[in-house]
Order: structure tokens, then sequence, then C-alpha cells
């Protein structure tokens, strides 16, 4: 049997289906390629060994009674360290949750399991999603296979440095201001947002409430519509959810396969067209371009006028949502407790327990967010965040009476070197200077990889209106089959 790690999950799907290969078989293999590479890379954080195999077995027992499989049954699958999976550790990245081990599935890992998908474990993170290079991980980073000394994005660097360094096919990843799709970008991967409210966030440990939205990561954009069909959809536990069927993305994806984009208007946002970005990052991004208008596709240039405000409103916005949520951490329900020694208030725990369990990024933006919700400083910050996202809501509405879907580069820059960004937070959160727009606007959006720079990967961004997920799907397949998928060195 050729080496099933490196096959996409599509692939693995039929071998299983097929009988050409177990569950326990591809699982195993999988779980040897983390023992082989995972010291190095640091993909994990938890490897649930025991339950991986058990629910292969599960999956092979269904195929031996004759039952029918799902598309991804037996594919294995990682899981960004930010859902719930019961009887699991879930820490979010963080040592205020060490040891946690949640009572109950989110939904996302609830339809993961109902799909017949194997997880293998939960992946390495910035801390409570805040971050764009994992390097704010309680853990310790984890490294891009493309080069071990470089930043695999963030805030899901662990989902996708498991997708390049072969250790998992398919994983999950959360978006809050670019953490799927950065990390896809750097890592030469595809990471699709859904649409807001597309996906569940049952389960999803908070960090911005209106902004949040798990989504898929994978190697291919079939797979990644193939992921996503298995965990969107309505859910009546989650009250952002939205109550419509998931679009036909597998569908947009097997079209955009053919490479044929007559009749499809591709929106290039002018104040993202390039200026900014590295110049590896520009040069890519517009030969991938150039490659879509060959496929037939028509290119209009766009104006969003007030992009160039998303940055600024999204730091207001999200750490002010971010200094509610984490307000439940006190060190009494779950998690770590300091200084419980019967000589302390309650209060005098609380402090210590905060200060000790969170990390220096997860405070930077607590202090930030309680500063701009407090009494004379609402409407002057908060306030006028949350016109700016009126504004930029605007901008898109506009944009796509003029085109089907928008393009930009994924990320300004190529995967940078480990410490390099982390003494100035601004350098640091530019990273998502092009990938936070979408967020503030609720739509969907999906990296795919368009080329090299400097022998590092470069994402092209495909956004496309609330519940055209379909959209993107078909453009960035149609991309990949003139591009291909991109393969990283050997570890």
């Amino acid at each position: 049997m050729a080496d099933v790690t490196r096959m996409t999950a599509t692939e693995i799907a039929s071998l299983i289906a097929s009988g050409e290969a177990s569950a326990v078989e591809v699982t195993r293999a999988h779980l040897d390629r983390i023992a082989e590479v995972d010291d190095r890379v640091h993909a994990f954080l938890h490897v649930d060994t025991d339950g991986a195999l058990e629910a292969a077995r599960a999956v092979d027992a269904k195929r031996a009674a004759g039952e029918r499989l799902g598309p991804l049954a037996g594919v294995p699958v990682a899981v960004k360290d930010v859902l719930t999976a019961k009887g699991v550790p879930t820490t979010v990245g963080s040592k205020i949750l060490e040891g946690w081990r949640p009572p109950y599935d989110s939904t996302i890992v609830q339809r993961l399991r109902a799909a017949g998908t194997v997880m293998l474990g939960k992946t390495n993170m910035d801390e409570f999603a805040m971050g764009s290079s994992t390097e704010y991980s309680a853990y310790g980073p984890t490294g891009n296979p493309w080069d071990l000394g470089r930043i695999p994005g963030g805030s899901g660097g662990g989902s996708s440095a498991a997708l390049a360094a072969y250790e998992a096919p398919l994983a999950i990843g959360s978006d809050t201001g670019g953490s799927i799709r950065q990390p896809g970008a750097v890592t030469g991967t595809v990471g699709a947002k859904p649409t807001y409210g597309g996906t569940s966030r049952y389960g999803l440990v908070a960090f911005s409430s209106s902004l949040d939205t798990p989504g898929p990561c994978a190697r291919t954009v079939l797979d990644a519509a193939l992921l996503h069909e298995a965990i969107g959809g309505h859910d009546p536990r989650d009250s952002t959810s939205i109550p419509a069927p998931v679009p036909e993305v597998v569908a947009a994806a097997r079209v955009g396969a053919s490479g044929d984009l007559t009749g499809v208007k591709l929106g290039l946002v002018s104040e993202f067209s390039g200026e900014g970005a590295e110049p590896g990052v520009t040069a890519a991004f517009r030969d991938a371009v150039d490659a879509l208008t060959k496929l037939g596709a028509e290119v209009v240039e766009v104006s969003c006028p007030h992009f160039q405000y998303a940055l600024p409103a999204y730091y207001l916005i999200a750490p002010s949502e971010c200094s509610s949520n984490l307000a439940r951490f006190d060190g009494v329900r779950f998690g770590l407790r300091v200084g419980d020694d019967g000589n302390r208030s309650l209060e005098e725990v609380m402090s210590l327990t905060r200060d000790a369990g969170f990390g220096p990024e997860v405070k930077r933006r607590i202090m930030l967010g309680t500063y701009a919700l407090s009494s004379g400083y609402y409407d002057a910050y908060y306030g006028q965040a949350q016109k700016v996202r009126t504004l930029i809501t605007r901008d898109f509405a506009a944009a796509f009476e003029q085109a089907d879907v928008l393009i930009s580069p994924t990320t300004p820059f190529v995967a940078f070197p480990f410490g390099s960004r982390t003494a100035d937070p601004y350098q640091m959160y530019l990273a998502d200077l092009f990938t936070i727009p979408t967020n503030l606007y609720g739509g969907p959006g999906i990296s795919v990889p368009c080329g090299l720079s400097e022998g590092l990967p470069v994402g092209l961004q495909i956004m496309a209106p609330t519940m055209a997920d379909d959209r993107m799907y078909r453009v960035g397949a149609a991309l990949e089959s003139v591009i291909g998928t991109l393969t990283p060195p050997e570890l």
C-alpha cells in the first residue's frame, strides 16, 4: 500500500470504502508519522491514540457489516485545541486551563464523530486564539514544516503545521481575524472561514463572540469542502447559528476543478492589491490573477475605502469581547487555581490565578478591551469601532454588486522567523491586515496556495457574500487546477 499520509482525504476515504485499506491501518500510519516528526514540529498538544484507534475500529466494523460509509469515514482529523471534546484535554493553549477535560463534545466534534472521521488529537495554538504566529502558546511554539525556524501562522498554527507535515490529512481551525486563512497561506495549505453562523460555536471556547468561526483546513480545496459540509449547518444550541442548509460547497469545488471560470467576475480590492505586501507575495498574487483570467474569469477593480480602518476597529471590538468572555476564568469553577491556602480572600485567589494563568498577549488584550468598554470611553472606542464595522459591511455590499467574489493576497508576508515580530505587537497584528475585514463583515473567505516567494508559500484569498460559500470554493478549486498543491521539503 502506498504511503497514505501523503494522500488526500478524498483518496483515503476511497481506499477505506473499497476495502483496500482499513481505517485502523490509516490511523496507525498517521500516528506513526506524528511520533516520527512531531517532536520537531510540535503541532499537537495532545495525541489521543486510544480514542483514535477506537474510532477507526468502529468504522471498519461498519464497513464489514455492509453499512454505507460517509464521504470522510475513517479519515484522520486534527482538532484545534479551542474546541471541547469529552474527556480529552482542552487547554486553548493556556496554563489557566491546563489539565481540564471537558464533560461534553462541541457541536463540531459531535459532527466529526457522526461523519466517521478519526480524531487524532488536539493541536497547538496561540493562547485563547490571540496571535498570528503560535508563539503565544503557553506550551511552546509550533514550527513551520517548510522551515522549522519560522512560524506556521496563528492562531491555528498547529492545525496548519499538522497538514503540511503530513501528520493529518484534515484539520479543524477557528477564524476570528484570520486564524484559519493566514496559517493556511504561510504553510501552503488550504484554510476556509465559513460564513459567520454557518458553523456552530457551541463548545468553542470563546474569544470574540461576534467574530469566532470554526472552519476546515486541508491540503486540497475539495477536501476542505467535504469537511465544511460535514461540520456545517444549523445548530439550535448556538443562538447565532443560521437556520439554513450548508451551501453546495462540494459541488462547487468539483465544478471549479474543471478549470472553467467563464462568466465569473473577480473583484480585485484596490486597497489590498499588493500595496504593503512583500514584493514576492505581490508577484505570486499577480501571477495567480493572470492564471485565473486565462480560465475565463473577468477581473474588475473594486474599491473598499473603509478596509483601511479594519485593523484598528478589530483591535477594539475583539479585545472588548474577550475581556467579557475571559472573566469566567477565575480559578473557582475549572482549571488552574493559585493561592488557595485558606488564608486568602476569593478576590486574591482570582487575581493570583489570572496572573499566573494568562500569558502576556492575553493580558494585553483584556486590559485594552476593558479600557475600551469602561465608563466614559465606550462610545469613543467600542462604539466608534462598531460604526466602522458597519461601513466595512457596506463596502462589501457595494463591491459584491460589481463582482461575484473579491480577491487579495491572504497575508502581506511569508512565514517570518521566530521572535522577529513578538517585540512589536503592531507588526504582529499586520499579519491579519487582509483577512480581518471578512470577519467584521461576517462573510466567508478561503486561502488557497498560489505560489512561492523565496521558497516559502504564498496564499491567495477569495472572499464571498454571506451564505455564498460555494463561490469561493469554485474559484479556489479552479486556481488549484492550475497551480497545483505545494509540497514542503522533507523533514
